[in-house]
């Protein structure tokens, strides 16, 4: 087979962070229905790929603290390389997804999983996911716990860092 012309399946792998709360409390919460709080992770070449508050980091698919996906999507295939997408995931590790660029509702590992997926199938991710942000902050308490919420940085214990972390 022309090496050139290999392809690469790409999952989205789905994490409820919430662990089925959000769906219970949001309403009393926000006013509103949230069915999770959502973490997401790119699974391909044999890994998984997130960001967090530590940076870009990779990890066997599953192989986080948070277990097995609560959803796994197919997100369809690649034709990109897993030299060049190594290579990419260098460069994002040194620049915009650096540890310290990590921000809860403005720049995370949905932010993250959503560009790496149109890099590699021209697909964003669902818009449940990448929506989740603005709809709680777009609530009266989800303002008032912005403050708190903005100096949590997630990173799922399990992962290698990718280039260097947080570079601080």
């Amino acid at each position: 087979m022309d090496k050139n012309s290999a392809r690469y399946n790409v999952q989205l792998y789905i994490y409820d962070l919430s662990r089925g709360m959000a769906r219970s409390l949001s309403p009393i919460m926000l006013g509103k229905q949230l069915d999770g709080i959502w973490h997401t992770a790119i699974v391909a070449y044999g890994d998984e790929f997130f960001f967090g508050g530590e940076g870009i980091s990779s990890c066997s698919p599953g192989g986080t603290m948070l277990g097995p996906p609560d959803t796994v999507v197919e997100l369809g295939e690649t034709e990109v390389s897993e030299e060049i997408f190594m290579e990419y995931l260098s460069s994002l590790g040194e620049s915009t997804y650096r540890g310290d660029r990590y921000r809860l509702f403005e720049h995370n590992c949905n932010t993250f999983t959503n560009e790496v997926a149109q890099f590699l199938t021209g697909m964003p991710i669902p818009s449940y996911i990448t929506d989740l942000p603005s709809e709680v902050l777009a609530t009266p308490f989800g303002q008032i716990l912005r403050p708190i919420l903005d100096s949590i940085h997630i990173a799922p214990p399990g992962g290698n860092v990718i280039n260097g972390g947080r570079n601080i």
